[in-house]
Protein backbone atom coordinates (compact mmCIF):
# COMPACT_ATOMS: atom_id res chain seq x y z
CA UNK A 1 0.00 0.00 0.00
CA UNK A 2 1.10 3.54 -0.59
CA UNK A 3 1.23 6.12 2.04
CA UNK A 4 2.01 8.63 -0.97
CA UNK A 5 -0.49 9.72 -3.32
CA UNK A 6 0.15 12.84 -6.15
CA UNK A 7 -2.91 15.69 -5.70
CA UNK A 8 -3.28 18.00 -8.34
CA UNK A 9 -4.34 21.33 -8.22
CA UNK A 10 -3.68 24.13 -6.04
CA UNK A 11 0.26 22.89 -5.59
CA UNK A 12 2.31 20.25 -7.13
CA UNK A 13 3.98 18.99 -4.11
CA UNK A 14 3.11 15.63 -3.13
CA UNK A 15 0.93 15.19 -0.02
CA UNK A 16 0.69 12.72 2.49
CA UNK A 17 -2.54 10.71 2.93
CA UNK A 18 -3.42 7.69 4.95
CA UNK A 19 -5.28 5.08 3.75
CA UNK A 20 -7.74 2.68 5.71
CA UNK A 21 -5.53 0.51 7.22
CA UNK A 22 -7.64 -2.48 9.42
CA UNK A 23 -4.25 -3.70 10.98
CA UNK A 24 -3.68 -0.14 12.20
CA UNK A 25 -7.21 -0.18 13.05
CA UNK A 26 -6.87 -3.18 15.22
CA UNK A 27 -3.41 -1.43 17.00
CA UNK A 28 -5.21 1.54 18.16
CA UNK A 29 -8.19 -0.31 19.40
CA UNK A 30 -5.56 -2.58 21.54
CA UNK A 31 -3.84 0.49 22.97
CA UNK A 32 -7.14 1.98 24.44
CA UNK A 33 -7.91 1.88 27.70
CA UNK A 34 -11.24 2.30 29.25
CA UNK A 35 -10.44 4.09 32.16
CA UNK A 36 -8.06 6.59 30.93
CA UNK A 37 -10.95 9.35 31.77
CA UNK A 38 -11.19 8.24 35.25
CA UNK A 39 -8.77 10.74 35.98
CA UNK A 40 -10.15 13.33 33.72
CA UNK A 41 -11.32 16.50 35.65
CA UNK A 42 -15.23 15.74 35.35
CA UNK A 43 -14.66 12.85 37.42
CA UNK A 44 -12.51 14.15 40.10
CA UNK A 45 -15.66 14.23 42.78
CA UNK A 46 -16.17 10.73 42.35
CA UNK A 47 -15.54 9.23 45.95
CA UNK A 48 -14.74 5.67 45.37
CA UNK A 49 -17.26 2.82 44.70
CA UNK A 50 -21.22 3.35 44.44
CA UNK A 51 -23.18 3.92 47.09
CA UNK A 52 -24.90 1.20 48.59
CA UNK A 53 -28.30 -0.01 47.34
CA UNK A 54 -29.86 -3.14 48.38
CA UNK A 55 -31.83 -4.95 45.48
CA UNK A 56 -35.68 -5.56 46.67
CA UNK A 57 -37.46 -9.58 46.38
CA UNK A 58 -41.12 -8.40 46.65
CA UNK A 59 -43.64 -11.18 46.65
CA UNK A 60 -47.30 -11.97 47.54
CA UNK A 61 -48.67 -15.11 49.06
CA UNK A 62 -52.41 -15.82 50.25
CA UNK A 63 -51.84 -14.89 53.69
CA UNK A 64 -48.95 -12.18 53.28
CA UNK A 65 -46.35 -9.53 51.39
CA UNK A 66 -43.00 -11.20 51.28
CA UNK A 67 -40.08 -8.89 50.90
CA UNK A 68 -36.35 -9.70 50.59
CA UNK A 69 -33.06 -8.09 50.68
CA UNK A 70 -29.69 -8.96 50.77
CA UNK A 71 -27.88 -6.97 52.81
CA UNK A 72 -24.35 -8.23 53.81
CA UNK A 73 -22.36 -6.88 56.35
CA UNK A 74 -25.44 -4.70 57.81
CA UNK A 75 -25.77 -5.56 61.45
CA UNK A 76 -29.71 -5.24 62.92
CA UNK A 77 -29.37 -1.92 64.70
CA UNK A 78 -28.14 -0.65 61.55
CA UNK A 79 -32.02 -1.46 59.74
CA UNK A 80 -34.52 0.60 60.60
CA UNK A 81 -38.15 -0.67 59.07
CA UNK A 82 -41.36 1.75 59.53
CA UNK A 83 -44.97 0.81 58.50
CA UNK A 84 -46.93 4.01 58.20
CA UNK A 85 -50.41 3.49 56.85
CA UNK A 86 -50.12 1.93 52.78
CA UNK A 87 -46.23 2.52 53.11
CA UNK A 88 -43.55 0.37 54.02
CA UNK A 89 -40.06 1.94 54.54
CA UNK A 90 -36.48 0.45 54.89
CA UNK A 91 -33.49 2.24 55.72
CA UNK A 92 -30.27 1.68 57.05
CA UNK A 93 -26.29 1.63 56.60
CA UNK A 94 -23.41 -0.31 55.90
CA UNK A 95 -19.85 1.09 57.54
CA UNK A 96 -16.91 1.25 55.89
CA UNK A 97 -14.29 -1.37 56.65
CA UNK A 98 -11.24 0.27 58.23
CA UNK A 99 -8.20 0.36 55.93
CA UNK A 100 -4.22 0.64 57.13
CA UNK A 101 -2.22 2.70 54.72
CA UNK A 102 0.34 -0.20 54.47
CA UNK A 103 -2.27 -1.96 52.76
CA UNK A 104 -2.64 -2.09 49.05
CA UNK A 105 -5.88 -2.41 46.86
CA UNK A 106 -5.44 -3.51 43.21
CA UNK A 107 -9.36 -3.69 43.17
CA UNK A 108 -12.21 -2.24 45.62
CA UNK A 109 -15.78 -3.04 44.08
CA UNK A 110 -17.86 -3.33 47.64
CA UNK A 111 -20.05 -0.29 48.53
CA UNK A 112 -21.22 1.64 51.23
CA UNK A 113 -22.99 3.81 52.69
CA UNK A 114 -26.53 4.63 53.84
CA UNK A 115 -30.03 3.54 51.69
CA UNK A 116 -33.79 3.94 52.19
CA UNK A 117 -36.36 2.12 50.07
CA UNK A 118 -40.04 2.93 50.12
CA UNK A 119 -42.99 0.36 49.30
CA UNK A 120 -46.75 1.59 48.34
CA UNK A 121 -48.91 -1.35 49.63
CA UNK A 122 -52.25 -2.43 48.21
CA UNK A 123 -54.87 -2.32 50.85
CA UNK A 124 -55.54 -5.01 53.65
CA UNK A 125 -52.00 -5.28 55.50
CA UNK A 126 -52.55 -6.51 58.89
CA UNK A 127 -49.77 -4.01 59.97
CA UNK A 128 -49.94 -5.26 63.79
CA UNK A 129 -48.38 -8.33 62.81
CA UNK A 130 -45.56 -6.84 60.79
CA UNK A 131 -42.39 -9.47 61.36
CA UNK A 132 -39.09 -8.29 60.32
CA UNK A 133 -36.06 -11.34 60.84
CA UNK A 134 -32.34 -10.65 59.55
CA UNK A 135 -30.53 -14.32 59.02
CA UNK A 136 -27.56 -14.94 57.11
CA UNK A 137 -27.45 -11.77 55.80
CA UNK A 138 -30.67 -11.49 54.25
CA UNK A 139 -33.37 -9.28 55.54
CA UNK A 140 -37.36 -10.93 55.59
CA UNK A 141 -40.28 -8.62 55.97
CA UNK A 142 -43.75 -10.71 56.27
CA UNK A 143 -46.62 -8.62 56.02
CA UNK A 144 -49.73 -10.49 56.99
CA UNK A 145 -52.86 -9.60 55.01
CA UNK A 146 -56.20 -9.13 57.46
CA UNK A 147 -58.55 -12.30 57.56
CA UNK A 148 -61.09 -10.68 55.61
CA UNK A 149 -58.59 -9.44 52.06
CA UNK A 150 -57.72 -13.29 52.48
CA UNK A 151 -59.33 -15.29 49.24
CA UNK A 152 -61.48 -17.67 50.82
CA UNK A 153 -62.48 -20.81 48.82
CA UNK A 154 -66.27 -21.31 48.75
CA UNK A 155 -67.49 -24.83 47.60
CA UNK A 156 -69.77 -24.93 44.96
CA UNK A 157 -72.73 -27.33 45.09
CA UNK A 158 -75.01 -28.76 41.61
CA UNK A 159 -78.63 -28.28 41.82
CA UNK A 160 -79.16 -31.87 42.32
CA UNK A 161 -76.66 -32.00 45.13
CA UNK A 162 -78.85 -29.00 46.64
CA UNK A 163 -82.03 -30.60 46.24
CA UNK A 164 -81.24 -34.62 47.62
CA UNK A 165 -79.95 -32.22 50.81
CA UNK A 166 -83.13 -30.31 50.95
CA UNK A 167 -85.44 -33.47 51.14
CA UNK A 168 -83.39 -35.11 53.72
CA UNK A 169 -83.74 -32.24 56.07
Amino acid sequence: MADLSVRRGTGSTPQRTREWDPFQQMQELMNWDPFELANHPWFANRQGPPAFVPAFEVRETKEAYIFKADLPGVDEKDIEVTLTGDRVSVSGKREREKREESERFYAYERSFGSFSRAFTLPEGVDGDNVRADLKNGVLTLTLPKRPEVQPKRIQVASSGTEQKEHIKA
